[in-house]
């Protein structure tokens, strides 16, 4: 089972995105039988077998193991990651691109480019998988506490001007069996807890 699956397929994302069927691949991250989800979520076998073909049909759920029990046959599926996201490729056409926003310092440009980073890193993790490879990847996530604007406004700078001097020392436009990487930094305030009483 994957960690996460993204799901590029237009009719894939239509099916898992079904409230019964998300359900199912909720109650499938251990293998169960139709009959065994049935109970669980109410319905009839019938119904969850065919909910189930669905989700098989579409690679969001695969056959664990088959068992025998008073002369019947059995079949465990269970779902192929713990989590899924739908990938903007699946939207087609009107899928979110970053090339398509004019203003850089809009909340619109910072989806934007959290939607091209789903999108990228899904077909390479595949592509990867296919591979028999790992795909080596860097995250840094943290939170920082701005006592005011000004102060915000300078981190915003000192990071730009750091940024901008580390990727003059290590790019490399001409070297041999180099590979470009994609480097994407972002920053937007925390949502509030509800019941917070700091301005927004």
């Amino acid at each position: 089972m994957l960690d996460i699956q993204v799901i590029d397929d237009p009719a894939a994302a239509t099916v898992a995105l079904e409230p019964t069927r998300s359900r199912l691949l909720s109650e499938l991250a251990v293998p169960a039988s139709a009959a065994t989800l049935a109970t669980r979520v109410g319905l009839a076998r019938q119904k969850v077998n065919y909910h189930l073909n669905a989700l098989e049909a579409h690679g969001l759920v695969q056959l664990d193991h088959v068992r025998k029990w008073g002369g019947l046959t059995e079949r465990l599926l269970v779902a192929t990651a713990a989590s899924y996201v739908v990938s903007p490729s699946a939207m087609g056409p009107v899928a979110v691109d970053p090339q398509r926003e004019v203003d850089r310092l809009s909340a619109s440009y910072l989806i934007a480019l959290g939607a091209r980073i789903v999108r990228e890193v899904g077909d390479l993790v595949r592509r990867a998988r296919r591979a028999g490879k790992r795909l080596a990847t860097l995250s840094v996530d943290t939170e920082v506490r701005f006592r005011s604007p000004s102060d915000r406004a300078a981190f915003t700078s000192e990071l730009t001007e750091a940024i901008a001097k580390l990727v003059s020392k290590y790019h490399d436009p001409s070297a041999p069996g180099g590979r470009a990487h994609r480097l994407v930094i972002v920053a937007h305030p925390l949502p509030q807890n509800p019941d917070s009483q700091e301005p927004s």
